[in-house]
């Protein structure tokens, strides 16, 4: 019986060191969730506090998601603004390989994408179908974005794992009219390639002949795509 006390009590201290292990951890994920929610939601006193309080920045939730994501997903910018302030990695992949620059990009989210292109946005980072931030914000008509996207030096004719680049995207995917009339304009006056095809060897005036589009046509033409 003697020899069994100190052997009891060694596991009841291990048990006891376990709980508070798991306690902790609950409380941190706790912590973590409602650091994520309070940027999503744009709770900025919430906000503020974690971020004074030393909590984490790059925390993630179930999906991979830090706070700047979440606050990106959501548009909120003074979330976005105070969480890079702090050092937030602009950069971080959630479990679909976005970033809150590449979904900034993607969504026309332009005042956050500001924010990230200011604060080491990583231009050559890609998305899941490997295309930078640059061709869905073709595809999608946003124009002031693609025109940030340009003028941040992203590189215009990347391809993605389609075999589009973001001319081609902003003609295949796009309807066009007036906003992906213009996006193709910017990128064409920004140089890109006119007669760069996709996986099946259709050019992008081949595409946009077969969709009707006069005036992207005739951009194209003007600038010797064949």
């Amino acid at each position: 019986m003697l020899k069994t006390k100190p052997l009891s009590l060694a596991l009841l201290t291990l048990a006891g060191s376990f709980m508070m292990i798991s306690t902790n951890e609950a409380s941190a994920s706790q912590a973590d969730q409602a650091f994520i929610a309070a940027a999503e939601s744009g709770e900025l006193r919430a906000l503020s506090n974690s971020i004074s309080s030393g909590q984490p920045l790059n925390v993630r939730d179930e999906r991979g998601r830090t706070p700047l994501l979440a606050a990106t997903h959501a548009n909120q910018v003074d979330s976005a603004r105070a969480l890079i302030e702090a050092g937030a990695d602009v950069n971080a992949k959630d479990a679909i390989e976005d970033t809150p620059y590449l979904y900034a990009g993607a969504r026309g989210h332009l005042e956050i994408l500001k924010l990230t292109l200011a604060n080491g946005a990583d231009l050559s980072d890609t998305n899941r179908y490997g295309g930078t931030a640059l061709i869905p914000a073709a595809e999608r008509g946003h124009v002031e974005t693609v025109k940030t996207l340009i003028d941040a030096g992203v590189d215009i004719d990347h391809v993605n794992n389609l075999g589009w680049t973001a001319l081609l995207e902003a003609i295949i995917l796009g309807n066009g009219g007036e906003r992906h009339t213009e996006i193709v304009r910017q990128l064409v006056t920004a140089g890109a390639d006119v007669n760069l095809a996709d996986n099946n060897g259709v050019t992008p005036l081949q595409h946009a002949r077969q969709s009707g589009y006069t005036e992207i046509v005739a951009i194209l033409v003007q600038e010797g795509a064949r």
